[in-house]
């Protein structure tokens, strides 16, 4: 007992500096955030304009409402787009590949999550982007026009669909590694006992995803969480212009890559990078959220 206690006394301390780092990141980023929101108030959430000037706060206008849309909308795409991707991959890789294919999708998925950003978004700015322009976003113009989200014409492959779409890949890994997590998870009586009764794959299948629902919904929590800090990737093919529209082939802006973008001139112009900081706090509400929600339904789906 006094060896378990010792020990314990031993590792409080590096616990301990995780916490205390992570209050000192959110204390920073709010002190630097509160000039900008005491200045502008709720303007710097409800308004897009973003026109600093040299000559003061009066005259500029910072707003982070595109950004926020951006970001919200690119992540949601790339969620709903990974999210089957990924139960179909947990079911092959788990169920039905033979050994060596399995490794060798496990393998390729643990590549994927090294790989650095960057990779990622030159792929997307020099070969995603054009081929989804030509061969995708110019037939759904012409056949789906009328439905406001494909209503404007894609003048070119950079915009808030591509975004989400590279996204959608960049975070596969990350909810695929969750939601197998949690597959694992299932005892094997469960399963013995679906095969039993009779269920067809399909059935066995539809069973064993309501039993890990609760990882699913964490994977995709997670799955959010990351695409909405991503920053390099995205700057190179959302196109960068601070613009809330209901067609997803127009270009837009996320608060990450409006931060890369502008961080280097802030110093130059008043407030602005007060209100750079304050996208980093709200970047940093979303992250904290999401994580901790999903941090409680990977502990329930583990409890089941």
């Amino acid at each position: 007992m006094k060896g378990d206690k010792l020990l314990y006394y031993s590792l409080l301390p590096f616990a301990a500096v995780v916490i205390a780092a992570f209050i000192l990141l959110f204390a920073v980023i709010s002190y630097t955030s509160a000039p900008a929101i005491k200045e502008y108030g709720w303007r710097l959430f409800t308004s897009s304009a973003w026109s600093p000037s040299e000559t003061g706060p009066k005259s500029s206008k910072y707003g982070l409402l595109a950004p926020l849309y951006g970001t919200l909308v690119s992540s949601i795409i790339a969620v709903i787009l990974a999210l089957p991707v990924t139960i179909s991959t947990v079911l092959v890789i788990e169920e039905y590949a033979p050994p060596q294919t399995r490794d060798l999708i496990g393998s390729l998925i643990e590549i994927m999550a090294g790989l650095p950003t960057i990779v990622y978004g030159l792929w997307g700015l020099e070969v995603l982007a054009p081929i989804l322009k030509v061969h995708v976003y110019s037939p759904l113009h012409q056949l789906l026009g009328f439905i406001p989200l494909f209503s404007c014409r894609p003048f070119s492959g950079y915009n808030i669909l591509t975004a989400g779409i590279l996204l959608a890949i960049m975070v596969l890994p990350y909810m695929v590694a969750v939601a197998r997590d949690a597959y694992r998870s299932i005892p094997m009586t469960y399963k013995e006992a679906a095969l039993a009764i009779g269920a067809n794959r399909y059935e066995y299948a539809k069973i064993m995803m309501g039993m890990i629902k609760p990882g699913l919904i964490a994977s995709a929590l997670l799955g959010f969480g990351r695409a909405a800090g991503e920053t390099v990737a995205v700057a190179l093919v959302i196109g960068n212009v601070p613009l809330i529209s209901s067609c997803l082939f127009k270009p837009g802006y996320t608060i990450s890559s409006l931060i890369a973008n502008q961080f280097s001139m802030a110093p130059l112009y008043p407030y602005m990078m007060n209100v750079l900081f304050t996208g980093g706090l709200i970047l940093l509400i979303i992250g904290v959220a999401a994580n901790s929600v999903a941090v409680i339904m990977i502990s329930r789906s583990r409890l089941r």
